[in-house]
């Protein structure tokens, strides 16, 4: 088989060890493994497969011979340097959401829209966190008969804001038990025993940021510019893994008998939908693996056509760096033919 020369910018965050743990997992063909991180973080040692790689400084010469790039760093970063990265010839994977709605850069799930990939201008994007979650969900679905409208909630934890958000929760719930004063710097207020449903700025309409991503990405996704998404994205004191609640309106009638049959062998999800037995999806058993749980499949009472379904997936992992290894999978698996 052969191996290609891999490099991940913003190896020190979450989301590029967690790149770096699924390339193990996947056995993804690494011949030439490059860690890159800012200047503060280089020269640090990570051990990968039993040998010890050194942090290196990333910078726009860092991508020499690179066959392929996984972006884990901040908008700002990979708009400087994913570009210079496919100048030097290779191809991006970036999880930012710098290049997400460039009409020249395809946005991926794979189970959902792989061939997109081959698409690609050097850059290929990974949609956000809860985008993936909810579309994976509902792929099979919107399969069967066309989704004219999504009405989403979600429960966002809060290892969505990175490692200070999972430090912040815990710090918080220290400090209360202790009787001390609780500090704020990641979130907008205590996260600790509340939910703050603001995740994002808002714009004129009082949409957060991370409300609109469903719409704006979800159309270029399943290639679907009318669909309509209505969002409330809330950030809620669990440690891993975004919770959703979905209700799909349809052009033709889905009965959840033929969701669940649809569902039961989706690519990417498990069915987890047993009422009778409490049986459903929930954020503890989704954490660290990388499929989405669906289930509490209903009917909808209020509308014609339309259906309900819970779901949870682990946000760093499907809902970031898996997305991104199985992108990076589909392409050089389009390379070997």
């Amino acid at each position: 088989m052969k191996k290609y020369n891999v490099a991940i910018l913003g190896a020190t965050g979450a989301v590029g060890k967690e790149m770096l743990k699924v390339l193990g997992e996947r056995n993804f063909p690494i011949n030439e493994l490059r860690l890159l991180a800012s200047k503060r973080s280089a020269g640090e040692e990570v051990e990968y497969n039993g040998q010890k790689y050194i942090i290196q400084e990333a910078t726009e010469n860092s991508f020499e011979n690179i066959d392929i790039m996984l972006c884990a760093a901040e908008n700002d970063i990979s708009k400087k340097l994913s570009p210079a990265a496919v100048k030097a010839g290779a191809v991006v994977v970036d999880n930012s959401s710098a290049f997400r709605l460039d009409e020249n850069v395809p946005l991926v799930v794979p189970e959902v829209n792989g061939e997109d990939v081959k698409k690609h201008k050097g850059i290929i994007a990974n949609p956000n966190c809860s985008t993936t979650i909810a579309l994976t969900a509902i792929n099979e679905l919107n399969k069967y008969s066309k989704i004219k409208r999504m009405i989403v909630s979600t429960y966002q934890a809060v290892s969505g804001a990175g490692v200070n958000g999972i430090s912040e929760l815990d710090n918080q719930i220290k400090n209360i038990s202790e009787g001390k004063p609780v500090e704020i710097n990641t979130f907008q207020y205590q996260i600790a025993y509340n939910l703050i449903p603001q995740i994002g700025d808002f714009d004129e309409l009082g949409y957060s940021q991370e409300e609109m991503k469903l719409q704006n990405e979800g159309r270029k996704i399943l290639h679907s510019p009318d669909l309509k998404v209505n969002c409330t994205c809330i950030r809620v004191p669990v440690y891993r893994s975004h919770s959703e609640s979905i209700t799909i309106e349809t052009e033709k009638e889905i009965t959840p008998e033929k969701a669940r049959e649809l569902l039961k062998n989706a690519a990417g999800v498990k069915l987890v939908d047993d009422v009778k037995n409490r049986q459903y999806p929930m954020p503890l058993d989704t954490s660290d693996q990388d499929l989405i749980y669906v289930g509490r499949i209903r009917k909808d009472i209020s509308k014609e056509n339309s259906l309900v379904l819970w779901c949870c997936g682990d946000q760093v992992r499907k809902g970031a760096a898996t997305n991104a290894v199985q992108i990076a999978e589909v392409l050089i698996n389009n390379w070997s033919k």
